[in-house]
């Protein structure tokens, strides 16, 4: 069997969110600094070992698909029922 650890789906969620601003400022036709793209390349790097990838565009993919998916034995959010 096999054992695949995860990362928590908070952590997750921000380390996606970061990669996808900075690579829209990345793309947004100003000036890259190198402090941008030194930034851009950590968040890339930390985002491909969480999904365990090594392609940042592969890594966004297996990210959103982890934070689609809840973890196997989570609980599930109950829905109080309408009131009448």
């Amino acid at each position: 069997m096999e054992h695949v650890l995860k990362p928590h789906p908070v952590v997750l969620r921000k380390l996606l969110d970061r990669y996808e601003s900075l690579e829209a400022r990345a793309r947004s036709g100003e000036r890259v600094s190198p402090q941008l793209r030194r930034e851009l390349e950590d968040t890339a790097y930390t985002l491909c070992v969480s999904t365990a990838t090594t392609e940042p565009g592969a890594a966004k993919a297996v990210a959103r698909r982890l934070l689609a998916d809840p973890p196997a034995g989570a609980a599930r959010p109950v829905t109080p029922p309408a009131a009448a």
